[in-house]
């Protein structure tokens, strides 16, 4: 029997640097060494989901000087690890002391005196900063097939992704950098839609197809040339059979993560609009048709083609909503997106609840644009997925500038427009070059 003493360190190691090795050198140095190398969904719970998978990050740490094993720690919490392990020491770096990580110090402190296990704390390795590692990442971009597979990740791994629209480079950005920090998690959006209501109206044309789709296509490549975040794409009906072919092989290869497309046809009109204005619901058979089709036409098996039904948009009630669902996911849809217009979310929620019982599950999206008083969470707790917020950065830009234009026309100057306004400086930093 080995009387080496035993060592715990929990690593996410998405970006091995110093700090790491510092670290891993002393855990060494006390016995033998087991790696807690916690999950994407542990990791996804407080911050972003890592660049690498949980496979790809395993087989580095692996292969480490000094590490003897490595188990999968699936929460932040040390705690389940440590009660089943029972190790002598467990090393961290001392930069856990606050923030977020200080209640999960404490719990694996009290988790240690149990049997006499002790905390070894190495010092901040100081002029490191996986913060700035991260953005050297982002600023170098990514690929394709990354950005692609990404979504995927995401669904598996965060109880609701959170999706936001983008229709420029700019947009783009916003949807990039902004982030907040709530109760010691840092929230930020998982990806971006690209929505064939915004894209139009951006270039002041009707929502109504109108904006072919090399032009769209083309809207995709300014918004991946400045982020690297996954996209959705706004597919509107999908078009005629061999028009979605190719739009499935044009989006897939540029990169896009999924494309979303309603089973209605003929003039696509708003669905916002509802039974005011005449819109005809596809069959059954034909929507399923066009959803098998593109499934053919797809070459990786990390894109998804996600089928909107719009039965309680044009008022055919819960057990139409369900029955495509349920012929749609046979057909080959990667998910279902249910859309509604009504002010409260309560007939999408009858929906999940019927939805949940299906025999066979995939992922659900939810586009609270008209109910928008519903929190995530709520969303989640009913078995959504994905939320997006279909159209809201083009929305709140308009009544701004609309603000701005009337102001310098009613002054005859600029001065009173200034409040509405961001700085120039403010303006110039928020593409990271001009910053530098």
């Amino acid at each position: 029997m080995s009387t080496t003493p035993t060592v715990y360190v929990g690593m996410s190691a998405d970006l091995i640097h110093p700090g790491h090795i510092n670290i891993l050198r002393r855990a060494a140095e006390l016995g033998e060494v087991t790696i807690g190398l916690l999950t994407d969904t542990a990791i996804a719970g407080y911050k972003r989901l890592p660049h690498m998978t949980y496979q790809q990050r395993k087989a580095v740490v692996e292969s480490l000087q000094g590490v003897t094993r490595v188990v999968a720690q699936e929460t932040l919490d040390y705690v389940p690890n440590l009660e089943r392990l029972r190790p002598d020491y467990v090393v961290h770096g001392d930069d856990w002391r606050t923030g977020v990580q200080q209640q999960t110090r404490q719990r694996a402190i009290d988790a240690l005196a149990q049997w006499g296990g002790r905390l070894v704390e190495v010092p901040y390795t100081q002029g490191i900063s996986s913060t700035q590692l991260n953005e050297s990442i982002k600023q170098i971009g990514t690929t394709p097939s990354v950005r692609l597979s990404r979504l995927r990740r995401l669904l598996d791994t965060k109880p609701i992704v959170r999706i936001l629209e983008a229709h420029s480079g700019l947009t783009g950005l916003i949807i990039e950098s902004t982030m907040v920090e709530l109760d010691g998690r840092k929230l930020e959006f998982d990806g971006m839609w690209s929505s064939s209501l915004t894209d139009s109206t951006a270039r002041g044309k009707p929502d109504i197809e109108a904006v072919d789709i090399s032009s769209r296509l083309q809207t995709l490549n300014e918004l991946f040339e400045v982020t690297t975040k996954p996209l959705v794409f706004d597919g509107d009906t999908g078009g005629k059979p061999e028009h979605f072919t190719f739009t499935v092989r044009s989006l897939e290869r540029l990169g896009v993560s999924a494309v979303i497309i309603e089973d209605k046809e003929g003039l696509k009109r708003n669905s916002l609009f509802g039974t005011e204005v005449a819109q005809t619901q596809s069959s059954i058979e034909d929507f399923s048709e066009r959803l098998a089709i593109g499934k053919r036409a797809q070459i990786t098996e990390d894109f998804m083609i996600i089928a909107r039904i719009e039965s309680l948009i044009l008022e055919q009630g819960l057990d139409d909503a369900i029955r495509r669902a349920e012929a749609y996911i046979e057909a080959g849809a990667d998910g279902i997106m249910i859309h509604s217009r009504q002010s409260s979310p309560d007939e999408v929620f009858a929906f999940c609840e019927l939805f949940e019982k299906l025999p066979t599950r995939v992922p659900l999206v939810a586009v609270p644009t008209s109910y928008h008083q519903v929190t995530e969470a709520e969303l989640a707790d009913h078995g959504v997925n994905m939320v997006i917020y279909a159209n809201h950065l083009l929305r709140a830009a308009y009544p701004q500038m609309v603000t701005v234009a009337r102001s310098i026309l009613e002054h005859g100057r600029a001065t009173e427009a200034e409040r509405h306004l961001a700085t120039v400086k403010e303006a110039l930093s928020i593409i990271p070059e001009n910053a530098r």
